[in-house]
């Protein structure tokens, strides 16, 4: 590891969680050079189809206490 890479990372290493947490997610996102606008088209479809079950009272949900026990069942 270079000098200049450990020094970043250890200063990276005294932010707070939540800044280390950004900071993750921009470096990650950065590792993705193309951006796939079919891709971003489908979710940003899926996620105002959802928005809108939401609005008009036709999405069924559940209490986050079921899904939660589910899942923690499931990795159990």
């Amino acid at each position: 590891m270079s000098d200049l890479l450990n020094k970043m990372k250890n200063e990276a290493l005294s932010l707070s969680v939540d800044d280390r947490a950004k900071l993750a997610h921009e470096l990650i996102t950065s590792l993705d050079d193309e951006i796939d606008s079919d891709v971003d088209n489908a979710w940003e479809a899926e996620i105002c189809r959802r928005v809108n079950e939401i609005k008009n009272g036709t999405a069924k949900g559940r209490p986050a206490e079921e899904v939660l026990s589910e899942i923690r069942a499931k990795y159990q």
